[in-house]
């Protein structure tokens, strides 16, 4: 499907939210559906819940609602969809991505992947930790969660997950 029959996702953010999940992109599901996290073989919903960041487990179509927990969403790459290899460099918008942050300076930053990581930080995956990130002062609190996408099982671990929540609860 071309990017222009996809539905861009819209950025879930006001100001001083808990906590923004930033992704690569949307999958081509989310994109057609609307949706963050929206394949149904994405661990995403179910990670947040037995976590412990929200109450109960929500469904994708209920993204929105997480901004009144103080939760919100973007992506580095708001004009594509796919999987990970799938996004074109051109269309990574670090600087955008920057810009968001800085206007709406949530407490937390969480990056759903190794690979949004790297993008950001500019680093190869392999040389991205899980987990929270060294402070920076003039950065929100940044972690670094595996991805929760069916596509990345091998690498899966709740831990990063259950951490990140310790740090929003405290």
């Amino acid at each position: 499907m071309s990017d222009s029959k996809l539905h861009r996702l819209p950025d879930q953010l006001r100001p001083n939210l808990h906590l923004v999940f930033v992704g690569t992109a949307a999958s081509t599901r989310s994109a057609e559906l609307g949706h963050y996290y929206a394949h149904p073989g994405n661990r995403f919903w179910r990670a947040i819940h037995e976590a412990g960041i929200t109450p109960r487990r929500y469904q994708p179509g209920e993204f929105a609602s997480l901004i009144e927990l103080g939760i919100g969403f973007t992506d580095l790459c708001k004009t594509g969809a796919g999987m990970d290899h799938q996004i074109a460099a051109k269309a990574i918008d670090v600087p955008g991505f920057r810009a968001k942050i800085e206007t709406y300076r949530p407490r937390t930053i969480a990056f759903t992947s190794k690979k949004a990581a790297s993008l950001f930080y500019g680093r190869p995956s392999a040389a991205i930790v899980l987990g929270r990130q060294p402070p920076d002062a003039s950065w929100p609190e940044t972690f670094v969660l595996p991805s929760p996408s069916g596509a990345a099982s091998g690498h899966w671990t709740l831990e990063p997950w259950r951490e990140l929540a310790k740090w929003i609860a405290a």
